[in-house]
């Protein structure tokens, strides 16, 4: 049963108000006072809002850091995921689960969790504990800004480390249909259309679609998936912008969620397309729907009103096996079996006044907004034993027979929680000084209902409160070098349970980070370095698997990040960046894991790509451009107490190559063709949870696709 909620009608009413009070207070609108922001909106869609500030500041201008991955690098790289697009990003771990397991986008940055994305600056919310969540597909990104450190003073409950903010594609006034074909490794099969243009003077419209089939690296496993996203621009007047969105896709496959022990890596016997489930019982499926809407009005010149308000409903089903214990010498797996049936849905409501207003020769870019979440679903779980062992050195994949299964477990929950937050900014500018100070209180509730196996149902329900804050300053020299520092607090509800059955208290982040910016007074060379220093308090520890939890661990993450990009001449860019991180438990119930390490974070990371393109000659319109990534050791398990040791590091080679084919012949005119091979020498690497659960690293893959430009 679905479960109601009690903050939703003050959500609702406080959004009519502002809306309402928006509309009566409405002036003339004149020209925007920022040439900079209007050209960048141009580009991006007038209701653009920089991640960092929630404005339309452009990142240059936030004294925090913020990396940025443009569409152009997505599409040469060929990324199917958030994670993909992820991999030359600096301080963020990502596949964390291997090359196979793509369900959804598990990503660590500055070392901690960050697993709830952002589009269009609105959560992508998963059901709490579970796995129904929404997860785009990169043909509707029109670019990724990964905004570091924490990002509750505009966000609400988040982590410390920071987030992932997918900015979608907009509707144009200029027609434009590309059309792109692709096949390759795995039995490719991929076509997709980005259709946008005018239908009328003042209303544009852009139309997504996108289907994609293949096999995977793992035997006997397929990922399937379509995508429609059709989107409408509509200028109401001089004064007030409206724009409607749908987001649909449907995953009838997902890959698959097996685990192999970390002891069948090491000896030699299996391969990247070993198998540890059964083809008659691997199902995972998704579909999902995001419809929103997002009004902007201008009062005049220096005030404007914008709201952003999405619906999401999402179902996910899944049956696959566990991995239990493995015999080394003979190769035998035991498995058992489970299921999952999850649906969930939600909304999302976001309202920003923001101004402008000078205090002497002081500018004030402010923002005063009142945001709103909530997902409710419900899950019902199975656990089956009575399942047949599999041989990992032999595997017999078509064994398993449902029916035989015994049913050891079963439960029904209903989850929901819910989000209320206001917040302030004051972004000030006076000479070449930019300054930012903001707050945000957020009221949260978290609710579940649980039955397990016949009994009585259990009401869990936690109320958690909290003040973030955040100030910070830059220095924009005239020579393009900008010096910043910030300090900036973070908070997330702990689902951890005291010795009363009470929620922990909510852990709470904070992070010192200074650095420098640079950027050419031609823009073609860009640079950035940040030292960062974060604390993560009252996380959940206890002494022992059997004693109860208490809030007294503190975790420590601390590091340098560099990035520069630059256009050495007319023919060769190139993207480089490094990141140190040095993270350890600081504080814990049991004195053995202090100074610990975390898992899937590596000391040292480190990723260059450059693209060479031809502009003269016989070769002309070539490009050929290539990456290197390395990834350093990280701990290969996640109990604090097990000193277990490192996973080694290992080096990757991407490659890609790309011909204007309207250079061949003038039939051909937008026409091009890329080739695009990642992990081009096929280096085998994995990742681990602990020494039972691991997931190979993606291998070779190569894909060729023709894009018409019509």
């Amino acid at each position: 049963m679905m479960l109601k909620t009690k903050l939703k009608p003050i959500a609702v009413a406080i959004s009519m108000l502002v809306t309402l009070a928006s509309v009566a207070s409405a002036e003339e609108t004149v020209q925007s006072k920022d040439t900079q922001a209007d050209e960048q909106m141009t580009v991006l869609g007038k209701t653009y809002r920089n991640t960092a500030t929630k404005t339309s500041l452009s990142p240059e201008e936030t004294p925090q850091t913020l990396n940025v991955i443009e569409s152009e690098q997505m599409e040469q790289r060929g990324v199917q995921s958030v994670m993909q697009a992820l991999r030359y990003a600096p301080g963020v771990s990502t596949e964390n689960k291997g090359g196979a397991v793509v369900l959804t986008d598990w990503v660590k940055i500055r070392g901690f969790d960050s697993s709830n994305n952002y589009y269009d600056g609105l959560m992508l919310p998963g059901l709490p504990g579970w796995n129904a969540k929404p997860q785009i597909d990169p043909i509707a990104m029109e670019r990724l800004e990964i905004f570091k450190g924490p990002t509750s003073v505009l966000y609400g409950t988040m982590p410390p480390g920071g987030m992932v903010n997918i900015i979608a594609k907009t509707p144009k006034f200029e027609e434009s249909t590309k059309v792109n074909l692709a096949t390759g490794f795995n039995n490719l099969l991929e076509a997709s259309i980005d259709k946008t243009g005018a239908l009328s003077d003042n209303v544009a419209y852009r139309f997504i679609a996108l289907g994609r089939k293949k096999d995977t690296q793992v035997d006997h496993v397929q990922e399937e998936r379509y995508v429609i996203a059709p989107s409408i621009d509509w200028n109401v007047s001089d004064k007030t912008f409206v724009n409607f969105n749908l987001y649909y896709q449907n995953d009838p496959q997902l890959g698959q969620n097996v685990t192999v022990p970390l002891a069948a890596f090491e000896s030699g016997k299996i391969s990247p397309s070993t198998f540890a489930g059964d083809v008659n019982y691997n199902d995972i499926s998704r579909e999902f729907m995001l419809a929103g809407y997002k009004i902007k009005h201008d009062f005049n010149n220096d005030w404007s009103f914008f709201q952003n308000f999405r619906y999401m409903t999402t179902k996910f089903n899944q049956k696959s096996t566990n991995s239990g214990a493995f015999d080394e010498k003979t190769g035998e797996l035991q498995r058992t079996a489970y299921s999952t049936d999850e649906s969930s849905k939600g909304i999302s409501v976001d309202n920003q006044l923001s101004g402008f207003a000078s205090t002497g020769a002081l500018d004030h870019y402010l923002l005063f907004g009142v945001d709103y979440r909530s997902i409710e679903g419900d899950v019902d779980y199975n656990s089956f034993d009575g399942v047949k062992s599999i041989n990992l050195y032999n595997p017999d994949n078509n064994q398993l027979n449902p029916n035989d299964f015994n049913r050891n477990y079963y439960s029904n929950t209903d989850v929901s929680m819910k989000q209320l937050g206001a917040y302030f900014q004051d972004q000030m500018l006076i000479d070449n000084w930019v300054f930012i100070a903001g707050g945000r209180y957020d009221w949260v509730e978290s609710k579940t209902i649980g039955s397990a196996n016949g009994a009585a149902p259990t009401d869990t329900v936690t109320r958690d409160s909290n003040f973030s804050y955040r100030v910070g300053g830059m220095y924009q020299f005239d020579n393009g070098i900008s010096p910043f520092a910030n300090f900036a607090t973070s908070f997330e509800p702990n689902a951890k349970l005291d010795a009363n059955g009470n929620n922990l208290k909510p852990e709470k982040g904070e992070q010192v980070e200074a650095g420098v910016k640079y950027a050419s007074y031609d823009s073609t060379t860009t640079a950035s370095a940040a030292l960062f220093h974060i604390k993560k308090r009252n996380v959940g520890v206890r002494k022992d698997g059997a004693s109860p939890y208490e809030a007294i661990g503190e975790v420590r993450s601390q590091g340098l990040e560099l990035e520069g990009r630059t256009l050495v001449n007319d023919n060769l860019d190139l993207i480089a960046n490094y990141t140190y991180t040095d993270m350890e438990i600081t504080k814990d119930e049991n004195p053995n894991n202090v100074g610990q390490k975390a898992i899937y974070v590596p000391d040292h990371a480190a990723n260059l790509w450059a693209n060479y393109t031809m502009h003269e000659g016989a070769m002309r319109g070539l490009r050929i451009g290539g990456g290197v990534r390395y990834v350093g050791e990280t701990v290969k398990n996640n109990a604090a107490n097990v000193n277990a040791g490192m996973l080694p590091s290992y080096t990757l080679v991407d490659l890609s190559i790309g011909y204007d084919l309207g250079e061949v012949s003038s039939t051909l005119k937008g026409a091009s063709a890329n080739l695009i091979a990642n992990n081009l020498f096929n280096q085998e690497y994995y990742t681990c949870w602990n020494e039972s659960y691991c997931w190979y690293g993606q291998q070779q893959t190569v894909q060729v696709n023709v894009k018409f430009d019509l």
